[in-house]
């Protein structure tokens, strides 16, 4: 029991607003562990909360859609934020920006003396030579594979587009595709020229990439379980298929910002990310284009003399070294160079050389907005006339090749319940209203034939609403993925019209429509 005096009641109030500044001001999420970057306010490392909060209000309305945000000021994480049913600590698909990880183990094995920038790709792989080799694959060389000027004038077929990867081994399909240049004249973004350095990597090393880079960069790091998509062979596919956490990356770029250290040890050559990060290749000359600022090993230089790792549909880790900063974000957008532009635009200019003065009305505004963020629902009304009509009846659909037979939608429950029976079997998930429920092993509306392999059952986020009186829209996220689909099920009569379609795709985005009959 404390006694004492009583405090009057304008003192204590005056403590309890000066408590509540205090705790205000307070970096947020202190590093729990080694190997967390710290927090600190934004005024503190010279960048105004309002400005990051313009920044994320824009992205909000102009990009369709960020899944997260985090931004890095002197070593200091400033801002974070994830766009729900996107977390901070669900895994996200990198896409190409799993080449700079694979730029990355190179680095490690030439700093290691197993491999050099000179090796000779042909000669690491004698057993899949063509029978009579070209000058020009006998020239490609391992700095040829990094800067993206092996000498093809197309990307060998190592992943047809059916996402089915073939059994033979991909190191002597990509030796038999035509080398019509000459190795260093000529720039080809080339997927399967990663693929290539990912297998010299295990050649020499004995391990795939994912474990060569275990405990020399991703446990430094704090990066746990990384999941990285491998071949028939057993080789990580090195151009993609790498999936790790937003402050995963931060922590990656923030490395390779401190040319290569991490928490006092030199975890990768500081030359090694000198050499990287410059320009080896001209690849245009527009001075308003992120992709014709030259590119480095497996890394792109940007405008503002910054570079970047980045992959489709917007992730990005962007290191801007002049402004000791760095910016990782993760997206689901088919315009790439908008969620660059909105860095340029809001935030770069926000940056300041010194500390500027604590705002604590800004920064509650900006802590609130983080707080609250996600992806646009569906809007609309919680129910309609027609929801009595059609719960719990199933609409069956001709043979399709989605392989979708028949779909029920149950409004009875506290929450919708969309059913869908396939091939192979039936799949109950959950529906939000003005919220997102998250399902696992549930109907992805095809998603998982989008994602190469990653996972035959995303787990996935729905959210829905009536939009127009006859008409259910679901939004369906797979929220380890840069994917959402949007399904509008339009009750006309017995009939069911089913349209839906991607976010994004490597190819078409919108589906054939079905129409079902109710039994």
């Amino acid at each position: 029991m404390i006694t004492g005096s009583p405090i009057p009641f304008p003192t204590m109030r005056r403590f309890l607003a000066a408590l509540a500044l205090a705790l205000l001001l307070t970096p947020l999420g202190s590093a729990q562990h080694t190997h967390a970057l710290p927090r600190s306010t934004p005024e503190q490392q010279g960048v105004s909360s309002s400005a990051i909060l313009d920044f994320v209000e824009s992205a909000d309305q102009t990009v369709d859609t960020l899944n997260s945000f985090i931004l890095v000021r002197h070593g200091k994480i400033i801002a974070e934020g994830w766009w729900a049913p996107y977390d901070a600590q669900t895994p996200h698909v990198l896409y190409s920006l799993s080449k700079s990880f694979t730029s990355t183990a190179v680095g490690l094995a030439i700093a290691e003396g197993k491999l050099s920038l000179d090796d000779e790709v042909l000669k690491a792989f004698p057993e899949d030579a063509p029978a009579d080799p070209s000058a020009n694959l006998k020239a490609m060389r391992v700095r040829d594979l990094l800067r993206m000027s092996a000498g093809n004038d197309s990307e060998a077929p190592l992943w047809p587009d059916d996402n089915s990867f073939p059994k033979e081994r991909l190191t002597k399909i990509f030796l038999a595709h035509p080398v019509p240049f000459k190795p260093g004249t000529r720039f080809l973004y080339n997927s399967p020229a990663t693929y290539m350095l990912s297998a010299m990597v295990q050649k020499v090393t004995g391990q795939n990439v994912n474990d060569f880079l275990r405990p020399r960069l991703f446990e430094p790091l704090g990066i746990r379980d990384p999941l990285w998509l491998q071949s028939a062979q057993g080789t990580s596919f090195g151009a993609f298929g790498l999936s790790l956490r937003t402050e995963d990356i931060a922590h990656f770029g923030q490395m390779y910002l401190q040319k290569g250290m991490w928490n006092g040890k030199q975890l990768i050559p500081a030359a090694w990310v000198e050499e990287a990060t410059k320009v080896q290749t001209s690849n245009g000359s527009s001075p308003n284009s992120d992709w014709d600022q030259g590119y480095g090993y497996q890394f792109w230089r940007s405008r503002h003399n910054t570079y970047r790792g980045d992959g489709a549909f917007g992730q990005f880790c962007m290191v801007l070294p002049e402004q000791d900063a760095v910016v990782a974000i993760t997206s689901g957008t088919a315009e790439m160079q908008s969620v660059m532009k909105l860095v340029w635009d809001k935030l770069l200019p926000a940056i300041q050389a010194k500390a500027l003065p604590e705002d604590p009305t800004g920064r509650r505004k900006l802590h609130d907005r983080l707080a609250g963020l996600n992806i646009h629902m569906p809007q609309g009304e919680r129910t309609s006339p027609a929801a009595a009509k059609v719960s719990g009846s199933w609409f069956q659909f001709p043979d399709n090749d989605r392989g979708i037979q028949a779909i029920s939608l149950d409004f009875d429950s506290r929450s919708p319940v969309l059913s869908v029976r396939t091939a192979g079997g039936e799949s109950r998930m959950p529906i939000g209203i003005g919220s997102w429920q998250k399902s696992e092993s549930a109907f992805s509306n095809g998603i998982d034939k989008l994602l190469d392999g990653v996972s035959p059952h995303p787990p996935v986020a729905a959210s829905g609403a009536w939009t127009a009186s006859d008409t259910f829209t679901i939004k369906l996220v797979a929220y380890e993925t840069p994917y959402y689909s949007l399904l509008k099920l339009k009750f006309h009569g017995d009939k069911l019209i089913f349209d839906s379609e991607y976010n994004v795709s490597f190819n078409q985005r919108k589906l054939p429509q079905l129409i079902g009959t109710q039994k």
